[in-house]
């Protein structure tokens, strides 16, 4: 069990040239009450389940819990899941301190939505914010990716 510390953003620059890698996601929501967001998601060959708390008052930090799953399982439990699944390539692209930033393009519904994610170690570590990052959205409900299942960007 752990907590998630994280900050957003738009991303509104060429980023994909620095990705050190990129994958497939696939991922519904079982559950998306804010106290307890219940995600299947399948990443390439994999499948995963989540399990977030509600975040505090920055939105930055909050409850995580994950765990692999067989694919045919996560497969399985996909099609239980709320009416949207969300469809995104992360890019996985470093920083210059050992931290990384992941880039979600968004397909579907939620096409032409780009978010960059940071995780950091503290609330308080600094970090360098490259001049393809937009502006933060850090705590803004609409982009979490349960909310983007229930209202898609293509509907704002």
């Amino acid at each position: 069990m752990n907590q998630e510390i994280e900050r957003k953003f738009l991303v509104n620059g060429e980023f994909k040239n620095l990705a050190q890698k990129s994958y497939k996601i696939a991922q519904g929501f079982l559950s998306t009450v804010p106290e307890r967001t219940v995600r299947i998601r399948i990443r390439d060959n994999k499948g995963f389940i989540t399990v977030k708390g509600i975040g505090n008052r920055s939105g930055t930090t909050r409850f995580e819990w994950e765990k692999e799953i067989p694919l045919t399982e996560a497969e399985t439990l996909l099609k239980l899941c709320e009416p949207i699944v969300i469809e995104k390539i992360r890019y996985i692209i470093p920083t210059n301190n050992q931290l990384f930033f992941e880039v979600d393009e968004f397909f579907g519904v939620n096409k032409g939505l780009l978010i960059a994610e940071i995780e950091l170690p503290t609330e308080n570590t600094i970090f360098t914010k490259p001049n393809w990052l937009g502006n933060e959205v850090t705590g803004d409900a609409k982009y979490y990716n349960s909310s983007l299942s229930k209202k898609p960007f293509t509907f704002w």
